[in-house]
This record gives C-alpha cells, structure tokens and sequence, in this order.
C-alpha cells in the first residue's frame, strides 16, 4: 500500500481515483503546526531554535496519518509546489517521526502543476526528496515574519495606544499607501492651457490637431500658463491659413503579454474583474481543484501561486491548434512563443497559471461554474490564448502642419494610428491602472505634403496638474513587485490585513491611508527607519531567495537581522508615550494641522483659544486635543484631506433656518443642524451620523435632512398604540416597537417604510424570538443614537448605573438616575469617556484612572510585556509537543498598560502574510 498526503479533501478524493486500489490519499487540511502564539517561540539566544506547536484541530488528520502509515510501504508526500507546500510536507514527517510511525518505508515527494490524471500520474514516476533549502527559507520567513511581530507590535501598543500590530512586509506595504498620501497632500497644482483645432481636409474629412510650437519654439505640455497666453495664441490660429507640411507613417508591431503569474491575474482581476485579490485567489483555488467532468473531478487550471511566465509545450500545441480553429492561421505565428520571467527568483521554475485543458472554452464552461468562477476561468483561458497568437500590426502617422499668422508661424500636430492587422488584439487587450485619453489610438484622415487644410473649431482649455493617483489594489500590488517586496502568495493577505485593521480603506476602487496607519507608519519611520525602508526589505528578500537556492545559511541571514532589530527595540524602550507622541506631532504636523485661510496659527484651538493642539493617543487610535484639557474638552480626528478638516456647509433648514452642515467629529464625520448658540437651555445641536457605504462628499441637503429627521415615527402599533419608529444604528436600518428592534430588509426604504410594512417586521421578529445573548447580558434601556457609535443605551453594571454606545461604557454621576438621563447627557458623557481612552464600566473609578492619561501623553510603561511561565514539556513522544505547548487563548487578565497577548487569528507573527 502507497500513502498519499496532499493538501485539501477534495483533492485527495480526485487523486485516489487517478492512482486506483494500491493508493491510499489522506488530506492534511493545510498546515499542521505552527509556533505558538506566544513569546518564546524563537528562540534567538538558541541559535533561533523554534518550538512547533500541532494546531489541535490537526491532531487527529495525523493521528489517521499515523495509523494508515504502519500498513504502508511507501509515504508519498504531494502537498503544493511551492515553498508553503514544501514546508507542509517537512512537518508532516516531522511529526511522524516524533510519534514514532515510520519503521522502514520509503519516503518521496511528489509535485504536479494540476491536477489532472496525467499530471498526477507522470508526477508519481519522478519522485525526489524533500528540498531542504525550501524548507529552510521558509523557517527563515517565518521566524522573520515572528519576530518582527512578537517584538515590535508591543513595543506599538505600549507606545502608541490604539495601534494594532506591525509585520515585516505589511509595514512597508502601508508606508506606499501613506507615502502616497503624503505626494497628494503636498502637490500643488499648476495651471496650464491646451489649444486644439478641429480641422478639414478639401475632402470634407475632419481631425484634431494640438498646439506642440511657435515662432521656432517647440511648446511642451505646461509651456501655456496662464489664460492671456492662450488668448495670445487663439488670436493666431483664428486669423492663420493652414498648410500640411508633413506626413510620416512608421509601421509598429505590439507582441501579445505573457501568461498570468500570481501577481498579473490579480492586478487582472481587478481591473477587468473588479475583484479583491484576495477573492482572485479563493476563485482561482477552486478552479485549481477542479470540477465533476463526465464523472471524474479534473482540475481546470494549472497552479495559481506562480512567477514564471512559461508554459509547458504540450499546451503550447494544443494552444496554436485552437487559435487556428477559431481564428484561423493568419493568427498562429511561425514560431511558438517563449516566454522568460523578469522577477529576481521566479518560484521555483513554476509554470504560468493557464487552462489545464485548452480546448474547454469559456463558452462551454460557463453552465459547469458559477459566475466569478466562470469570469476568471475565461480571463486566464483569453490570456493563455493571446500570449501564443501573431502580433498586432500598426501604422502609427503624425503629420505636422503649419499655421502662418501674419508674420508669426505657429507648428500644430496630429497624431494617430491604423491598425493593419490586429493580430492577439482580436482577442484581448490588457487593462490599465489609470484611463486616460490615447490621442495615438486615433485614425488620421488621407493627406498629403503641401495640401491645405479648413478651421472648423477652435477649444482653449484650461488644466490644472492632478496629484499622482492613489493606489488601487491592482497597481498597489504591482508596485510591491516591482520593488521586490514580498511574494506572489503573500500580496492578497498582506492587504486584507491592511484593511482588517483599519490602516487603509478600499473607496472607489482606491486604497486610502487612514489616520490610524499613518500615525503607525510616522511612528516606524521615526524609530525603525530602516526597516520599512523599501531596499531593505527588497534586499531582505533577495536574502531569503538565496537561502532557497542553498547559497547562504538561514541561521546567518537571522542573526545580521536580529543583532540590529533588537538594538533599535532597545533605544526605544525607555522613551515615554508623551515623547513619542511629541515626534509624530511634529512628523505629521503639516497633515495634520492644515495652513489656516486668516494666516492665523493652526494649532491654536479653536474652542478655548488659549489651548494649543496636539497630538494624543486613545482607546481608538490617536487623535488631537487641546493641551488645556480638562479645562477645554475639545477633540477632533487628524486631517486626512479638506472635507476631513472643514466644515461644510449644506444649506438652512427650511423649518428652522439653522444651517445644516457635514463636520469632521472625534468618531468620524456627522451632519449637525445649527450651532450650540442657536440652541436654548446648554442644549446641544441636533445630530445625524451619516450611513454606512456613504461618503461626506456625498451627503447633500435633502439627505442630511432626511438623515436629522430620524428615527421617525411610522404610525401607532394597531394592537397597543404605542408608536412605531423608523431609524438608523450601529447595525444599519431598523424599526423599533417598545423594546422590540427588526432590522430592515433588502427593499426596504428607512424614509419611506410604511405601517403595515413595519407590523410585518416587527410581527416576525418576535415570533422568531429574544435574540440570543452570550451570558445573558442585559440589552438596557435605549435612549436613541450617538451621532456615530449607534444605539445608545442605559445599563446596570458591577459598579453602578452606566452608559453605553458603539463599545464605549461611561458611568453615570451621582447626580443622575438610569430614568433621569437624556440622550444629550448621555453622548456627552461617552464622548467625554471615549477621549480618554475610555472603555469597560467602572474602570473609570477604580486605579486604572491616572494611567489613562495615555491620551494626554503622560502615560508611563516602565514594565515590558510580561513573558508566561513555560510548561514543562515532555521530551518529543508521540503528541507531547501538541499537548505540552497548549494553544494560546485570549482568556488571561491584562494591566492597561501591559499589552494584552494576541489571541488565535490576531497573531502579530503572521501579520506580513
């Protein structure tokens, strides 16, 4: 009997199909072990020794493992090709070797690019051994990948409150988004003018043609600056005579692109697709391990984490076969193309990701898969077709013409081109980051020397510079390659991280830096310079590609980073919160604190006047206060852009005429009716917190003013005559009965939801119920909406009466009662609790008090993380390992000012990808 380990169950029940009765498959479900999540796990002082920790819910698939192994002769390792695939197969025999289950069988690996009956069985008939060196840079990324975490990370939570975690490359990867928000934020504009006639040939044909020259001198794109120059030069070309000087017509040739690697069918897919990356690749997994295909699963693409670009030449035959067919020879070139891949270390010599079966069309295919999987499927399929397909021909024309003016000869041009014959563009054309308007791609009209030319029109433009464009996924991705940071298989968790943590958000298609990433990355850029700079890390890599190569220990390669890592971790240790807040103070000032219009100082505080703003730290991140706190209470986000920094005024409310405004607030941006002027009695101004899926610049009057008028009342309950109302909360539209919430359904509208429609909800939502709450927490009596954190709510705690909204608890005074308390006191008092960095009632009377002055920059951190005492371990029998070295939960007490150990899924170590 043969053992078989491969990756996924799926997989394994294909492939013991393809093997027969004498294989036996098992799946190891991914990896089996991993370190642990806790300090300790590298062990630098022990020449980097780690401790491997079985993942628990991989027990028992080894345990099978194990028990199938002592009746088989052979143990055929075939995980995934790759460097993760490699390592997977490493920990499975480690582990059977540590319970003792191998006796005198033999050991193989086995690789295949698909999975399909002849690439699994020619696989099985040229078995090696495991590549140690793979092994080996993995060992090395992943202790990397730990120790950057494990250390910096709490140096992060103790020194910047309200960051998350730092990784080796996703840091550098948030520095690209933050540098770029930096460029936008100090570009500064440039006017200049473009002058384009619209001329005729004596044939009645008309073309566009661009002012590029003047009395000798040629006219670059910014030359025109200013409108009195363009008017200048449109007084010219109105009075000129037009006259062809010259026609040149140059042949091109434009060759077809590669086939996909990981990082192209991502960049792809998003552009043509719109997909995520990390969408592409769960789409791509699926198709790689194939579908029901007249009663045998077969894979339909080859597999998807790749750098080469070179395909096998079997499919290359099987590919100028189908471009024959289907577009006949004039589009199969003499030669097949080769393709060589431009990355550093292409992955192990993989092949590029192409269909495993050319002739399945996309066409065919599309009733088998659904409908993402049937897009991408036939956006590889395209792809793999183009790359083997004769070249576009072009004919790319300018012609020159002369405008005489008087005495002044003006020079315009035109430009554009044919296409001969379109060659691959026939069949697809590759996507782009940025439109813009190809004036070449344009067809020229038939001239010739000397032939004169009619104005129809005239357009004088003005144009002003745009900053370079903010990063979407597609060109973010891209730009790590092109730099040699990370590796295929990490971009599409590396910015899942981004966004799960809240350092970027994905708007329009476009990645945006948030303040929480651009204070972590001010923060690395001021005490760890050198490790989120874009050549270190790119040289880093270069440093694992040699180990995987077997050209330098990995051990060493650790050792140079530690030695220097460690150090810049101990120059920091003993700086206060106050100092390191201070540095990024003056590091993002320029973003933060926006030149203001009066010329006046922009760090003065606009509430007390005296108080100057500054950078401070909370529970949700930094934020900026004024330094006469307590005294003066005000708070605002950091600046991001214009809409973030300023109000912006909507128009009156026609009932009240108070004006109705989008401002920027501690929580993020809130529409406000008036000021607290206009309200009697310390009243505060009327709020609305603006949808989820909204943007500020999106909020116009009608909105806002639909938005102030919630929650509203429905109608009277049929049954009791209590009141329906309709409203907005933390978990989207909702209608309220008593104490009864449903939440609103796809169709329906909070606006307009009429009385019958909300009986029915509320009507379903009891028969379905009490919803059903962990320990049976008590939901409280609901006071309505904070502007921003959603339902706000009174509750009896351990110490005492409180209040609370969006996670954030505020105990009530002793001057107020749970029945006495208005909303108005209520948000008062949780955004008052939120600035400190408030959090769980009762806290705020209890020792915890004087160390959350972390948000005025005065908390102290003398005492380090504490490291958890080590179980003593049996030696390695069997599943000591596993049992001994327990996983790490999020059950244990933490001090607020020690940082709380990550949980399972939170891990610091794996947060580069």
């Amino acid at each position: 009997m043969n053992l078989v380990i491969v990756e996924s169950p799926a997989k394994a029940k294909t492939i013991n199909k393809y093997l027969g009765g004498s294989y036996e498959v098992l799946a190891s479900f991914g990896h089996v072990r991993d370190l642990p999540a806790k300090n300790g796990s590298v062990d630098p002082d022990a020449n980097f020794q780690m401790i491997w920790e079985v993942d628990p819910k991989a027990a028992g698939r080894l345990n099978e493992i194990a028990r199938a192994l002592k009746g088989a002769d052979r143990l055929i390792l075939a995980t995934d090709p790759d460097r993760e695939g490699e390592a997977i197969s490493w920990h499975v025999l480690e582990v059977m070797k540590e319970k003792r289950a191998l006796k005198d069988q033999k050991i193989e690996r086995v690789v295949f690019n698909a999975i399909t009956k002849q690439s699994v069985t020619e696989a099985m008939k040229h078995p090696r051994q495991i590549d140690g060196a793979l092994v080996d840079a993995y060992m090395a990324r992943r202790a990397l990948d730990y120790l950057v975490g494990f250390t910096l990370s709490p140096v992060l939570w103790r020194k910047l409150p309200g960051a998350r975690s730092a990784g080796r490359v996703q840091s550098v990867a948030l520095r690209l988004v933050c540098d770029r928000e930096l460029e936008i934020e100090k570009f500064v504009p440039k006017e200049y003018w473009s002058l384009v006639a619209t001329l005729a040939t004596p044939r009645g044909e008309t073309f566009e043609a661009r002012l590029v020259g003047a009395d000798g001198k040629k006219l670059q794109r910014l030359d025109i600056g200013s409108g009195a120059e363009a008017e200048d030069f449109r007084k010219a070309i109105e009075a000129a005579n037009f006259t062809v000087s010259t026609v040149e017509a140059k042949p091109a040739r434009r060759n077809p692109q590669a086939p996909f690697t990981t990082s192209t069918l991502q960049q792809e897919a998003s552009r043509k697709l719109g997909f995520a990356p990390a969408h592409t690749m769960r789409i791509a997994q699926r198709l790689y391990e194939g579908i029901d295909i007249g009663g045998e699963t077969t894979g339909l693409i080859t597999y998807m984490r790749t750098d080469g670009v070179q395909i096998d030449n079997s499919a290359i035959t099987q590919a100028r076969k189908v471009i024959g067919e289907d577009y006949g020879n004039a589009y199969v070139p003499d030669a097949p193309r080769q393709y060589q891949t431009k990355a550093k270390n292409a992955q192990e010599a993989h092949e590029a990701i192409r269909p495993t079966d050319l002739s399945r069309r996309p066409a065919e295919m599309r009733r088998r898969l659904d409908h993402d999987q049937a897009r991408l499927y036939e956006l590889i399929w395209i792809r793999t077709i183009a790359s083997q397909m004769e070249s576009a021909e072009l004919e790319r024309t300018t012609v020159d013409i002369a405008a005489k003016a008087g005495s002044r000869l003006l020079e315009l041009r035109a430009t554009g081109q044919v296409i001969k014959f379109d060659g691959f563009l026939a069949l697809y054309q590759e996507g782009r980051d940025d439109d813009g308007d190809d004036e070449d791609s344009r067809r020229l009209p038939a001239m010739s020397e000397g032939e004169p030319l009619k104005r129809q029109n005239l357009a004088v433009t003005q144009h002003f510079t745009e900053p370079p464009p903010r990063f979407s996924e597609a060109s973010l991705v891209k730009r790590m390659e092109e730099l040699g940071i990370g590796r295929p298989s990490t971009y599409a968790s590396i910015l899942q991280v981004l966004k799960d943590r809240g350092y970027v958000k994905l708007e329009k298609k476009r990645l945006h830096g948030e303040d929480k990433g651009r204070v972590v990355v001010a923060f690395l850029e001021n005490f760890f310079a050198r490790y989120v700079e874009y050549d270190f890390t790119a040289n880093l890599e270069e440093q694992l590609d040699r180990i995987s190569n077997n050209e330098i220990s990995w051990q060493q390669v650790l050792h140079d980073f530690w030695r220097d890592f460690i150090g810049a971790v101990d120059d920091i240790k003993d700086l206060k919160v106050s100092q390191v807040l201070d540095a990024l103070d003056d590091m993002l000032g320029p973003h933060i604190y926006a030149p203001r219009e009066d010329g006046g100082d922009p760090r003065q505080c606009p509430s007390c006047g005296t108080g100057k703003l500054n950078l401070k730290a909370g529970k949700f991140g930094a934020f900026v206060g004024c330094s006469n706190y307590p005294e003066c209470r005000y708070t605002r986000p950091l600046a991001t852009d214009s809409e973030a920094s300023a109000d912006r005024v909507l128009g009156k409310d026609p009932e009240t005429g108070l004006e109705v405004a989008v401002k920027a607030g501690r929580f993020g941006p809130y529409i406000q009716l008036g000021e607290p002027k206009d309200y009697a009695d310390g009243d505060k101004p009327k709020r609305a917190g603006i949808p989820k899926g909204s943007s500020p610049a999106d909020i116009e009057l009608e909105l806002a003013l639909q938005l102030l008028s919630l929650p509203r009342e429905v109608g009277k309950h049929p049954e009791d005559g209590e009141p329906i109302k309709a409203g907005i909360g933390r978990f989207g539209p909702y209608v309220q009965h008593g104490k009864t919430y449903a939440s609103l359904e796809a169709g329906d509208d909070v606006f307009t939801i009429g009385l019958n429609r909300a009986v029915t909800l509320i009507a379903d939502r009891i028969a379905k119920g009490p919803s059903k709450r962990r320990f049976g927490s008590d939901p409280g009596k609901p006071l309505g909406d904070h502007p921003t954190l959603g339902a706000v709510a009174v509750k009896s705690g351990r110490y005492g009466a409180y209040v609370t909204a969006g996670g954030v608890n505020a105990t009530i005074p002793g001057d107020k009662t749970q029945d006495s308390i208005t909303l108005p006191e209520a948000i008062a008092l949780i955004d008052e609790r939120a600035a400190k960095g408030g959090g769980k009632p009762g806290r705020t009377a209890k020792k915890t008090a004087p160390k959350k002055a972390v948000a005025n920059g005065d908390a102290s951190d003398k005492k380090p993380a504490r490291k958890p005492a080590a179980k003593k371990a049996a030696k390695p029998k069997s599943d000591a390992v596993s049992k001994a070295r327990a996983p790490v939960t999020a059950t244990a007490r933490t001090s607020p000012t020690r940082p709380a150990k990550p949980a399972p899924g939170k891990n610091p170590g794996k947060a580069s990808g």
